[in-house]
């Protein structure tokens, strides 16, 4: 399974491009806009290192921005999970936030585990930076330095406050994101890939993630259907999702 995950574009592993840097959203929107869907890696990489869309410093940073935001979305047609995440992207802007989080989430390790940590706090709950330091080093107390954890946990939290899981600078508290149905319908597609069907894709961790009850799921999943986002049937206890729209 982790194999055939692989090659859709999932990522596995210990470590992340969170070592480095936040999911970087502004700096996203900002390269997508200005690209149509079917945009090809080279052309990401040529707006970013030779024309600086994104008004970086130096050649250096320039290089840098392009590779750590490859390592986290592709930014190729050739990777499945970008491909159909760029489809989605178009559709809806107040989905964006949190359609970038669920794909860096499914290309980072290291935010892919702070997952334990944000979803079970209650709406309006403080996180402390040193809890998710705390959870980064649990695994191995002797793995990362002091600074690298706190580098590390600043990255995190900042990538959950940019998707609407955090508000706050200094301190960050729990809050709720902006859930569509394309942000559902990107859930359920992550679920599908993971083997999950009918019901269970409602009760994956994809699915968790968003936060929402099975019927506000269900009625979500209901608008992408009628959309043509994805194909969603609903009788009794028998539930049916097919994704011929998304390749």
């Amino acid at each position: 399974m982790e194999q055939q995950l692989t090659q859709l574009g999932f990522k596995f592993g210990i470590n992340g491009a969170h070592a480095a840097r936040s999911m970087m959203l502004q700096e996203l929107t900002q390269l997508l806009h200005g690209r149509p869907a079917d945009a090809s890696k080279e052309d990401y990489k040529q707006d970013v290192v030779s024309f600086n869309v994104l008004h970086k410093t130096s050649e250096n940073a320039r290089k840098l921005t392009f590779s750590h935001m490859v390592d986290l979305y592709g930014l190729s047609s050739d990777i499945t999970l970008f491909r159909v995440f760029r489809q989605l992207w178009e559709l809806s802007d107040e989905a964006q936030p949190l359609l970038a989080l669920q794909l860096a989430l499914t290309r980072d390790p290291l935010l892919r585990g702070s997952m334990a940590v944000i979803l079970p706090l209650q709406t309006g709950e403080l996180l402390t930076r040193e809890q998710m330091e705390a959870h980064l080093a649990a695994p191995d107390p002797h793995r990362f330095s002091a600074a690298s954890l706190k580098s590390f946990a600043q990255n995190i939290n900042g990538s959950w406050t940019q998707a609407g899981f955090l508000t706050g600078k200094a301190k960050k508290y729990r809050s709720e994101p902006v859930v569509t149905y394309v942000n559902v319908a990107f859930a359920l597609y992550l679920a599908s890939c993971e083997g999950s069907s009918g019901q269970r894709l409602f009760t994956n961790a994809w699915c968790k993630l968003l936060g929402q009850d099975t019927v506000t799921l269900y009625d979500l999943a209901q608008r992408a259907s009628l959309r043509g986002v994805i194909n969603f049937k609903h009788a009794s206890e028998v539930v049916e999702v097919t994704f011929p729209n998304l390749k």
